[in-house]
């Protein structure tokens, strides 16, 4: 009996075990390893010994009404997202790595249930007083309470409680790597500063904070400057070193980016990325660039990129058609625009994992049928039997060819042409709907679209607005049509659903209001499978075939290398990381600055 009732007890202990299992590690990685060793002293792609001092002054488009990158209403100045450290930090030369800043090290499950983090005893804000474990649980509280909608849906059942004044606790409502490790970016706010304050409301002033910049300086909708704290806590650690050498981070705000150019040109701020091919062939003459005070430069960049679309918001009954997205996208002339406006210097956005292995380039393979099969009913047939590749035109200016067969397509999903317009052939109504777009961009691709739309039939109203009014018409759906960023994805990432997931349906990073179950459900996928690299490649291809074979969003452009120009005062480390222009490595250069005009140092 005692034999018997022991082997039930080891039994038990066997099944529960793995559950059990607790890991110790100071850096951590979504897959794989993280690039760099626990002993490791700076990033490769640093000069640690960067000298410190001088100034950069940058240019921002639009205007900002308060300090709170984090409020639900308001318009936040630029950087404002950065003020505060968070417990642990990224690098910019591999995706999906973590390593500590305010933490230490940490113990965890196994499964990823819970954490128990141990804080840097150096850690401090702006103030000097300690960032401690009771601020980490009141900033994931305040998140919760008053953050944006998606938060409480994603930490749902989550926990963060302070158990000693320098070890933070969570526990995930439902076990996940991707999902504890998204915490450990959480920005840490001072619980005394916030305790009075709504995380959901405008700050008119800048906030207590804790990073390597605090704002000094600033007149609201104007500029802001950003001064370097000379005696920052973590300066030292190896994830800064060789980092943040500018005294000064000034932004200064216009209205219009042709104003923003030539003030650049006359020495008014010092560094420019260059989203316009048009500019870039065209613009960057003059006496100052042939005298080499202003530098130019265009640089490969074969990482994941970052695209430009056109999304429709599918919640209007006008987009809620299949088709009449297709037809519609079927009208966008990249091939003319690129050759006629853009001097050919854009690529077509053709994936949402642009540039990476992720991306579905060929017919789908035996996996991802497998996987698909099942939710064969749900999806557009081409998923199956087609490679995705955006409508190409012969770049003439006409798109006959491809206008022919979106007026069948419309006429498919009943509509009908009369009296050169095109009219619903149930209720008569015109097919009219408006474009939103943000005033004072470089907005000249808009009217051969628009001209192709008025062959069809089509009416499409301009409507250019103020930054803060995209932001407001963003949050709350108000629009028919609006141009978007979508960032660069390296893996498929946690990410995804708050871009595409029904339940982050009022997340303004899901510009088309996707409510999918076929994507609900790849995505679900994605959060189980971070750690198996095999079902990774699988999900992102067949994620990637699903949404654009729906034609949420109309594929525009991306830059295939990086155009930027600045006044030559500045030095840069040899390696540049493969993820970012890498632009906080950089240090004015005293020698350099020596060769400029006096006013432009």
């Amino acid at each position: 009996m005692i034999a018997r009732a022991a082997i039930v007890l080891m039994s038990l202990v066997a099944l529960q075990s793995p559950a059990a299992t607790i890991k110790e590690a100071e850096a951590f990685a979504v897959i794989g390893e993280p690039k760099y060793a626990v002993s490791f002293s700076h990033y490769d792609y640093v000069n640690p010994a960067a000298p410190k001092g001088g100034q950069i002054t940058l240019a921002k488009i639009g205007t900002f009404d308060n300090f709170n990158r984090f409020a639900m209403r308001g318009n936040p100045g630029e950087r404002t997202g950065s003020l505060y450290d968070s417990l642990y930090t990224t690098s910019d030369d591999e995706p999906g790595s973590y390593y500590p800043l305010i933490a230490e090290s940490a113990r965890y499950a196994s499964d990823y249930a819970w954490a128990e983090i141990t804080l840097n005893p150096r850690a401090r804000f702006h103030d000097g007083s300690p960032i401690q474990a009771s601020d980490v649980a009141a900033t994931f509280q305040k998140f919760m309470a008053e953050g944006v909608p998606q938060f409480r849906v994603f930490y749902k059942g989550t926990t963060v409680k302070a158990i000693a004044p320098l070890t933070v606790r969570i526990e995930l409502g439902e076990p996940g790597k991707e999902k504890m490790l998204s915490l450990f970016t959480l920005p840490v706010l001072p619980e005394k500063y916030w305790r009075s304050r709504k995380l959901s409301d405008p700050l008119p002033s800048p906030p207590l904070a804790s990073g390597p910049y605090k704002i000094t300086a600033w007149r609201m909708g104007q500029y802001i400057v950003y001064s370097r704290v000379k005696d920052y806590w973590a300066a030292n650690l190896p994830v800064n070193v060789g980092r943040w050498n500018l005294d000064t981070v000034r932004y200064d705000y216009y209205l219009d980016d042709n104003v923003a150019f030539e003030a650049f040109k006359a020495g008014a701020f010092d560094f420019r990325a260059e989203p316009s091919a048009k500019n870039w062939a065209t613009r960057y003459t003059g006496r100052n660039f042939a005298s080499g005070y202003i530098v130019k430069e265009e640089q490969e960049n074969t990482s994941a990129q970052d695209t430009r679309w056109l999304a429709f918001n599918i919640q209007r009954p006008l987009f809620s058609d299949r088709r009449v997205r297709e037809a519609i996208t079927l009208a966008f002339d990249f091939e003319w625009m690129n050759k006629a406006l853009f001097y050919g210097a854009y690529s077509r956005a053709n994936s949402y994992f642009q540039n990476t292995d992720y991306a579905a380039r060929g017919y789908p393979d035996a996996a991802e049928l497998t996987l698909l099969g099942p939710m064969k009913a749900d999806l557009p047939p081409e998923v199956f039997t087609s490679i995705y590749q955006p409508p190409v035109s012969r770049g003439d200016g006409f798109n006959r060819n491809n206008l022919l067969k979106a007026a069948a397509l419309l006429k498919s999903a009943g509509w009908e042409m009369k009296n050169r317009q095109l009219v619903n052939a149930n209720t008569g109504k015109p097919f009219r709907f408006e474009l939103l777009l943000s005033a004072g961009g470089n907005n000249q691709w808009v009217i051969p679209f628009q001209h192709n739309l008025e062959r069809l039939g089509i009416t499409l109203d301009l409507r250019p607005v103020d930054n803060s009014q995209i932001t407001s018409r963003l949050r709350s759906r108000d629009y028919d049509m609006i141009p978007t960023l979508y960032r660069a994805m390296p893996f498929p990432s946690a990410d995804l659903q708050i871009s595409w997931a029904s339940q982050y349906i009022d997340s303004s990073y899901n510009s088309p209001g996707v409510q999918n179950p076929v994507v609900d459900t790849l995505v679900a996928k994605v959060m189980t499978s971070q750690e198996d690299s095999a079902a990774l490649l699988t999900l992102g291809r067949a994620l990637d075939r699903v949404l654009t074979w729906n034609y949420y969003m109309i594929p525009m452009w991306y830059m295939p290398s990086d155009r930027f120009a600045y006044w030559n005062k500045f030095s840069r480390p040899a390696v540049r990381p493969v993820y970012d222009l890498g632009l906080d490595n950089w240090w004015y250069d005293i020698n350099k600055a020596a060769t400029l005009p006096e006013a432009r140092r």
